[in-house]
């Protein structure tokens, strides 16, 4: 929430109270509480567009944001309240009449309690006799949902922590929409309209939450959920990354949001979004109806059910949902059943499981008898971190998704499986005769364009001579063209001239494997970095056409960013977004290893993070599934605030959706981050980069080249001298000299051990990048062990 321009010019000039509230020390409406790391404020503020007074917890930053607040149903009128400790100890606020409007309500009474601002942005009311804490804004949230913050529920202390919504921007009292953990078997994720479900997160596996498309472990880094089973349940979180400011809230529409505050724009940006489309919303598709956001209409009934009403159905309103075409066997008489003409279980895969699961103590291949001896269990589900569900009744809020999900299996009647059979028979007539026409129509339609695609190129050639343009927007031609690339810039090479100098020495940024790199501005003034390809490299034109396929389709953080091409005049060049601090190999080991630019150890942490994270989406985010190949510190380069982003996609392969690895004649890379199974057998998966990732990440802890090791008799390379301190249990001796605050030398040895699990010589023993990720944000409690070979 953001605050009015007279809030900010407000808390631009007004002083800051002592660090704490007690019997004696008032906080009136000009002064803040801060905490100790400057994080939070606590304080009075008006919401936007109002004139109303409240007093709460705020980011501090400008304008402040506020995260929790005391008397969101009682305002203050005027700026004349104050904030004490009464009589009895309980935290209060005043108005001008001196009334109380808002209360801690502790009870029994205490003589003598103390009120301050955390640096989690917990405001806590203390016993000052022995420092008991007698009550906590963590434990009446708002809408927020903070670090170290529980929600859920909590039967030692009979309480339930909920996020509550605002009414709207300018009105904290409680809205329409709250957050919490359905204390079930299966604890998840809800938020509640009014009381009734509005969107779920689907079941907890004790990483993910499985109804969340997309999530992996890494995604709620940091989250934990816990249920003892007895009616205690509550999900809670802490980053490992305490540098950037990120928290969750509820808004006043009823969207539950990560926001994280970006350095570079001074302002929150949303990271996460649930709802996210039509199909999130409960229930969209009614009992036995599936919703799938792909499709038109979005949706559909379960196979072996139709609609409850035809006529609503077809005008889009599915309410109502499905009923069963056939009645189970088992709901008939037992004549059937003694025939052996039992009920079956369809899969459906990719499935968000549907509300109301029953957990049920079954092994993975008990899971099926059980539901199936049970005549009110209609559907199962078994997954790993939960086990076997069963549901009974209806299945209600049920999402088809393209990744992701669990596979359902739901119970269908034996005639059902009849009328498949049949239906398959059809099909298999149908495809062969059906392919053959359109093999026929498909080679007279290309003889067809082939002929049309001549008169069109030429017309082109013409026109772009005649009209020469500043840089244009069209497919890329030719080469690129067979691609199937998506719409790229393709710019004018006369512009790209230009922004460089002509390809000037002074300009020139480095030099990669096939050409130079040049710092560039275009006549807009956005600075560019262009990649032009050396027109004697044979290889070249491979790696230029394999970047340009791959990086074009991908969009992340952590990645570098592709503008656009130019392929004019036999040149093949690659126009980026500029990284102002280069490359990472520079501040590791090379000439930027000034004091002023020197990498902590906190600012490697976030490195390492980032190029985990970016590696995680190339192997299971984004759209495709892309092996780097060629992942080392040279090819990590550094935004202005020394995020991480990888580069140079020339050597990557795409993996198609269900392929593991692939072999290849030509081995490409750098010496010293290949895997041995690349490197000696030319094979290559997502364990070849994880196995230089681990590389990687000992450079990035010890600041040493793995092949830097040529004069040093000691070791034969960067990865034994690790395994020869690990083992010796020195990890200190590993780490850069240059880091000094050696009191997180627990942490670093996590890191060393994770980076020596991922140089292990067999591919099947090294971890996936989400293990790698959650080890690394201290997910894991404890470590797998490394075998590696001296």
């Amino acid at each position: 929430m953001k605050l009015s321009t007279r809030e900010i010019l407000l808390f631009l000039s007004i002083s800051t109270a002592s660090g704490i509230i007690s019997t004696n020390k008032f906080l009136r409406d000009s002064e803040t509480l801060v905490s100790n790391d400057k994080r939070f404020i606590f304080g009075f503020f008006s919401p936007e567009n109002s004139t109303n007074r409240y007093v709460g917890v705020m980011f501090n930053v400008q304008p402040p944001t506020v995260v929790w607040v005391a008397n969101r149903e009682k305002p203050l009128q005027d700026s004349s309240g104050r904030v004490t400790i009464s009589d009895d100890g309980n935290l209060v606020i005043l108005n001008s009449q001196n009334r109380s409007i808002w209360s801690s309500n502790i009870s029994p009474a205490v003589r003598n309690s103390t009120a301050q601002i955390l640096d989690t942005g917990n405001l806590v009311l203390n016993d000052s006799f022995n420092g008991r804490v007698l009550w906590e804004s963590f434990r009446d949230p708002s809408d927020c949902f903070l670090q170290t913050m529980k929600i859920g529920v909590d039967v030692s202390t009979n309480t339930t922590n909920l996020l509550k919504s605002w009414i709207s921007p300018s009105d904290p009292s409680v809205g329409s929409f709250s957050v919490g953990i359905q204390p079930e078997t299966v604890p998840q994720i809800s938020i509640w309209k009014n009381g009734k479900p509005h969107w779920r997160s689907g079941p907890w596996n004790k990483q993910v939450f499985i109804g969340v498309p997309d999530m992996t472990s890494f995604y709620l880094n940091g989250f934990d959920l816990v249920n003892d089973n007895k009616g205690t349940v509550y999900l809670t979180y802490l980053y490992a990354n305490q540098i950037e400011l990120t928290f969750f809230t509820l808004n006043s529409t009823g969207f539950l949001q990560q926001k994280y505050m970006d350095p570079s724009k001074n302002d929150w940006e949303v990271t996460w979004e649930f709802p996210a489309t039509e199909c999130d919303f409960y229930g969209k598709c009614g009992p036995f109806g599936s919703c799938d956001p792909t499709s038109s209409p979005i949706c559909s009934c379960l196979e072996g059910f139709r609609p409850t009403s035809e006529e609503e159905w077809g005008k889009g309103n599915w309410t109502r949902g499905c009923n069963r075409k056939s009645m189970l066997e088992s709901e008939r008489n037992s004549s059937n059943l003694e025939q052996g003409k039992q009920d079956w279980f369809l899969k459906l895969q990719s499935m968000k499981v549907p509300d109301s699961a029953i957990w049920v103590p079954f092994a993975d291949e008990d899971c099926v008898n059980g539901c199936l001896r049970n005549t009110s269990c209609i559907a199962y589900s078994y997954y790993t971190g939960i086990g076997c569900m069963h549901w009974e009744g209806s299945l209600l809020d049920v999402q088809k998704f393209s990744i992701g999900g669990a596979d359902l299996f739901l119970r269908l009647s034996y005639s059902e499986r009849d009328q498949k059979r049949e239906y398959k028979v059809v099909i298999a007539i149908i495809v062969p005769v059906g392919s053959i026409i359109l093999a026929i129509f498909g080679y007279i339609s290309c003889k067809y364009v082939a002929k049309r695609r001549g008169w069109k190129r030429m017309s082109k050639i013409l026109s772009s001579e005649s009209s020469p343009n500043y840089y244009k927007e069209d497919k890329i031609t030719e080469d690129i063209n067979q691609a199937k690339l998506e719409e790229l810039l393709v710019y004018n090479f006369d512009i790209l001239a230009n922004a460089t100098e002509n390809f000037h020495l002074s300009s020139k940024l480095g030099q990669g494997g096939f050409g130079p790199v040049y710092k560039g501005k275009l006549p807009d003034g956005q600075e560019i970095a262009v990649k032009r390809l050396s027109q004697s490299s044979g290889q070249g034109l491979q790696e230029f056409m394999n970047e340009v396929v791959v990086i074009s389709k991908l969009q992340h953080r952590n990645l570098v960013r592709l503008f656009g091409c130019c392929i004019e005049r036999g040149e093949k060049i690659l126009v980026y977004e500029y990284m102002p601090k280069r490359s990472l190999d520079a501040y590791l080991f090379g000439s930027q290893q000034q004091e002023e630019e020197f990498l902590d150890w906190s600012k490697r942490v976030i490195i390492i993070e980032g190029i985990g994270r970016g590696l995680l989406y190339l192997h299971r985010d984004s759209r495709l599934r892309i092996i780097h190949r060629d992942l080392k510190a040279s090819n990590i380069l550094l935004d202005e605030y020394l995020n991480p982003k990888i580069s140079d996609f020339g050597m990557a392969r795409i993996f198609a959706g269900n392929q593991d690895q692939a072999n290849t004649s030509r081995v490409v890379g750098t010496y010293g981050y290949m895997a041995p199974e690349y490197a000696m057998e030319g094979r290559f998966s997502e364990k070849s980069d994880v196995y230089s990732f681990g590389v990687l990440l000992l450079e990035i802890i010890s600041g040493r080249r793995n092949t830097s090791f040529h004069q040093d008799d000691g070791a034969l390379s960067l990865l034994a001298l690790a395994w020869k301190c690990w083992i010796g249990n020195k990890i200190v001796e590993l780490v850069d000299p240059k880091i000094t605050d050696l009191h997180l030398e627990k942490e670093m040895v996590r890191c060393v051990q994770v980076g020596l699990l991922c140089v292990q010589e067999y591919a099947e023993d090294r971890p996936n990048v989400s293990t790698i990720l959650s080890m690394l944000t201290k997910m894991f409690i404890a470590l797998e062990y490394c075998y590696w070979k001296l």
